[in-house]
């Protein structure tokens, strides 16, 4: 009989719903690097002279492109906790329901905060955005340490 593996789709249904939802956020993430990407051509704007076929006026800043260019950064910021704290959250072996709940809030957070921000919707949406996907990635945090504690 094969050990129950706890980072297997087959054996660990939590596992299961954290690389989805890991590998959901992560995608939306790299759509944001496309779209700043595509703005930028659209746009005529680039930021190296190289890129800008030695055209230096092509070589400015555009608030559209910043704009999604620093909701991308953002991502860079929050995603990467959210990885590895789910993870090892997963690792300690919660409820099905529990962390789908905090799966599920983290990557709609993500998701409200990015509308937020390329809207843009007034303040305090983009804040209120982030902070619930950073309260959720405490959340995980704070289950962890109480694991893991001797």
């Amino acid at each position: 009989m094969a050990a129950f593996s706890v980072l297997s789709f087959s054996d660990n249904p939590v596992f299961k719903q954290y690389a989805t939802y890991a590998a959901v956020v992560t995608l939306k993430m790299m759509f944001l690097s496309y779209l700043t990407g595509r703005y930028r051509m659209s746009r005529k704007v680039f930021i190296n002279p190289e890129d800008a076929r030695g055209k230096m006026e092509l070589v400015r800043r555009d608030d559209d492109v910043e704009r999604v260019r620093r909701c991308h950064r953002n991502d860079v910021e929050n995603i990467p906790p959210f990885l590895v704290l789910g993870l090892l959250y997963v690792l300690t072996g919660p409820s099905a329901s529990a962390a789908a709940w905090h799966f599920r809030v983290f990557v709609a957070s993500r998701f409200f905060h990015t509308v937020a921000y390329l809207t843009p919707l007034p303040q305090p949406s983009r804040f209120l955005g982030f902070l619930v996907g950073a309260v959720t990635n405490i959340s995980m945090a704070v289950q962890v340490i109480m694991s893991g504690q001797l």
